[in-house]
């Protein structure tokens, strides 16, 4: 009799008598329909309203909520329509209640999800056209904080931090890049860290896009130069050109002093014998045919006849042109 077994495949005592309570040979012929599981994501925080399987609710002698969640004993709520009365079992989540009265509306309101949620709900219903049930497979949805800056080093770092599940990190452009996930913490959370260079490529800037169940998030950043790449970039264009630029004036100012010194013995040696050897001409030639150098040098030899004369007491009459001697 299939009433029965309903009593006896209940697991919890108290539910088990609440709803075996009385005859249920009504039930006795009853068949069971089982609808497949669905599969069911919701976004932390916010409302999930479970339903039961699509029955003619004023033909609904009795349901009851079965919640099994993480590392929790399981949850029965229960409600006998012909009693009108309601009971639990182990369900001490006060976010986790009838969406309105059981009479009315056996469906199970979430309110607000928390990521402790995630789990299995199953809805049975007993009713005079059979035995129905409908289950949901909860996962709770936590979206991740997406954070991108730049290392001291000169990497860029996408972290995608705490989401459920773990998201998705590429990169524009491309790098040579590096995943990991940290582990799982406690509440089945996710952080997801990607680390990205571009060797020796100048990129100006990156973007990082993060894909998840609760959507997708792209951040933006500009690269600033790798401080050791600035510094090996600044030997090898700036201060290494000007090292060879410094040897070679050196070079070339070397070359010069040391032709500068040969010049100069040269010049030492010759200079005189040409300045000697140049003016001798010119100063030939003027005294032979300047009248001016003529009458000085007439004036000047006879001053020295005269006083040759005076020394010999003699009196010397110099007319141009007529030499005369008194004694």
């Amino acid at each position: 009799m299939y009433g029965n077994k309903i009593c006896e495949q209940s697991s919890q005592q108290t539910v088990r008598e609440y709803i075996c309570e009385g005859s249920l040979d009504a039930f006795n012929t009853l068949y069971a329909f089982h609808q497949p599981n669905t599969s069911l994501s919701v976004l932390v925080g916010t409302k999930s309203v479970l339903y039961c399987p699509p029955v003619l609710r004023t033909s609904v002698m009795v349901a009851t909520w079965e919640i099994v969640l993480r590392d929790k004993p399981p949850c029965f709520r229960a409600f006998r329509r012909d009693t009108n009365r309601t009971t639990t079992e182990n369900c001490t989540d006060e976010r986790i209640i009838w969406a309105s009265r059981p009479d009315e509306n056996l469906a199970l309101l979430i309110y607000p999800v928390a990521i402790t949620h995630d789990g299995n709900y199953t809805c049975q219903t007993v009713t005079l056209d059979g035995n129905f049930q409908h289950g949901y497979h909860l996962q709770v949805l936590v979206p991740p904080e997406v954070t991108l800056i730049q290392t001291e080093n000169g990497t860029a770092v996408c972290k995608a931090a705490a989401g459920k599940p773990a998201a998705l990190i590429s990169w524009t452009p491309e790098g040579d890049c590096v995943t990991e996930q940290e582990p799982y913490w406690g509440d089945g959370t996710v952080t997801v860290q990607s680390t990205c260079r571009w060797g020796g490529h100048h990129v100006p800037a990156v973007s990082c896009s993060v894909s998840h169940l609760t959507g997708n998030k792209s951040l933006f950043i500009q690269l600033e130069r790798d401080t050791n790449i600035l510094s090996l970039s600044s030997i090898l264009y700036i201060i290494l050109p000007i090292f060879i630029i410094l040897v070679i004036v050196g070079s070339i100012c070397l070359l010069k002093s040391s032709g500068y010194r040969k010049c100069k013995f040269k010049k030492t040696e010759h200079v005189p014998v040409a300045e000697e050897d140049e003016m001798e001409p010119y100063a030939s030639y003027t005294e032979k045919n300047n009248p001016l150098y003529d009458i000085t040098n007439r004036v000047k030899t006879s001053q020295v006849l005269q006083s040759e004369a005076d020394g010999m007491n003699l009196h010397t009459i110099y007319v141009p042109g007529v030499l005369h001697q008194d004694k």
